[in-house]
């Protein structure tokens, strides 16, 4: 029989077919990876955080010595009385 392995792949066919299904799954487990990857990823930016309360304000500037503690009383006091009308 003549040409009897004329059209079955030759031995570089089953290298290329080789490498290109090891790049083929390559390919999909690395897209598989990145997605998973990006869906259990914390958002970061949904939310910004709370402001810091006036009390809270007042509390860090005690404590950094900005102010007394005769100050820091009367302050709170005045956050806690209400505006004035």
């Amino acid at each position: 029989m003549m040409f009897w392995y004329g059209h079955d792949v030759s031995g570089w066919g089953w290298f290329g077919m080789s490498v290109g299904m090891v790049l083929f799954w390559a390919l999909i487990i690395t897209a598989l990876a990145l997605v998973f990857r990006a869906a259990n990823r914390p958002h970061e930016h949904t939310h910004t955080p709370a402001a810091p309360t006036p009390e809270q304000i007042l509390g860090e500037r005690f404590a950094r010595g900005e102010i007394d503690e005769e100050e820091y009383w009367r302050r709170l006091n005045a956050l806690h009385a209400g505006p004035l009308t």
